[in-house]
């Protein structure tokens, strides 16, 4: 069964690289690292950055990957000259400790009709073994609207 391409034009990495500099996700060191038809990928090192003092990984940075990966989706499948998606709530599940490395985020939607984007985002550690699960929904507002309260 071939998968549906559902992104707004043919999104590129390169096309991202704006986004990051002096965001949290740059100071995490979050990186998107693949663009699949229904799916975005990224990854996020587990380093003095993104843990808590027991030497873990924090869970709010595993829900800051979380979040931007998901934020991102939803930037990719709007026409980026008239709409923005800003995030709405955000849950996760830590399911194992990881101590080191980098971890990868998958995110692919659950729902993406009207103006309301639900996200699924799965967090593996280098070895494969799912380490977090978030749901993450995004509302997409008019660009113009957004610019106006600024």
């Amino acid at each position: 069964m071939e998968t549906k391409k559902i992104w707004f034009g043919n999104p590129t990495i390169a096309e991202l690289e704006w986004m990051m500099p002096n965001t949290l996700g740059e100071s995490l060191g979050i990186k998107v690292t693949e663009i699949g038809d229904d799916y975005i990928k990224g990854t996020m090192p587990v380093d003095e950055r993104t843990k808590q003092p027991f030497g873990l990984l924090h869970g709010g940075a595993s829900v800051a990957l979380a979040e931007t990966l998901g934020s991102i989706g939803s930037y990719l499948m709007v026409n980026p000259e008239l709409f923005i998606g800003v995030g709405l709530e955000i849950n996760a599940n830590h399911i194992k400790a990881v101590m080191g490395g980098t971890v990868t985020g998958i995110c692919k939607p659950i729902h993406t009709k009207g103006m309301n984007h639900i996200w699924e985002i799965k967090i593996y550690n280098e070895a494969g073994d799912l380490t977090c699960i978030s749901r993450f929904t995004c509302v997409v507002i008019s660009k113009a609207k957004f610019e106006s309260k600024k």
